[in-house]
């Protein structure tokens, strides 16, 4: 098995993130997505515009979700129509890895890649992610579990909208509340803000343990953003890095979540 420094050296990382990626991506846009598929071809229909949303009261639809187990989560995400994200999405992208997981990683929002597959960070950002999780012995699906804000696909890759982000806001509260992490980390600025209800900068979130809900949480930028700003992996690098000592901190049994 190679060691954590044959890892770092192969991966050009060590003692900073020097990650060697595709030529593209410099000076490439935030993400390098396909163009969107023909939607004719397997995709799930357009739902009428009457039919797009949910007429279930908001209280109780928090309370329905803060309620599920696994074996039920996915089909409930699979089947909300809480928002406008519904109109548009392929597949619902609720989440992946080891339920059971110390790591939780949040993300912004599924892209084109991740919209055809069901599964987050699949793209080439979801490459360089799976590039920082083996430089620290991690994988995304041991020991790790990677969800995003909102669970279905923002057209042309935008950011998500407040609305939405609320909407699907139960559902990410319930995998926090499921799994039990020791630390939350999260990717970006629509993660931190978010979680931590504010909007303030990544640059000055970073290198501070703050909490959500009981639960140690860590800020640092999105791999997307790092595939266009190559200067600041090895901040991203330091992010992590201090992570790691923030869950080797954490009570063995997780923190408390509400």
């Amino acid at each position: 098995m190679a060691t954590r420094d044959e890892i770092l050296r192969e991966l050009r990382i060590a003692p900073a993130w020097r990650l060697k990626v595709d030529a593209a991506a410099n000076g490439a846009p935030a993400r390098v997505e396909p163009a969107d598929r023909d939607r004719s071809r397997g995709a799930a229909p357009a739902l009428p515009a009457a039919a797009a949303f949910d007429a279930e009261d908001p209280a109780a639809r928090r309370a329905r979700i803060a309620a599920l187990e696994w074996n039920a989560f996915d089909a409930d995400v699979a089947a909300c129509r809480a928002c406008k994200l519904c109109r548009t999405r392929d597949k619902v992208v609720p989440g992946v890895g080891d339920r059971e997981a110390e790591w939780l990683f949040v993300g912004e929002g599924p892209g084109a890649d991740e919209d055809a597959k069901g599964e987050p960070f699949v793209g080439q950002a979801g490459r360089l992610l799976d590039a920082m999780l083996a430089a620290l012995a991690l994988r995304r699906d041991r020991n790790v579990y990677i969800a995003n804000v909102v669970k279905c696909r923002p057209p042309n890759n935008r950011t998500p909208e407040s609305s939405e982000a609320d909407a699907c806001r139960p559902y990410l509260e319930r995998q926090i509340a499921l799994i039990r992490p020791k630390v939350i980390v999260a990717l970006g600025k629509s993660a931190a803000s978010l979680l931590l209800a504010t909007d303030a900068t990544i640059g000055s979130l970073r290198g501070r343990e703050h909490r959500y809900r009981g639960t140690p949480l860590v800020v640092t930028y999105h791999p997307a953003y790092l595939l266009r700003t190559l200067p600041d992996k090895a901040k991203a690098w330091e992010d992590l890095l201090f992570a790691r000592r923030v869950a080797a901190s954490a009570p063995p049994d997780g923190a408390s979540v509400g």
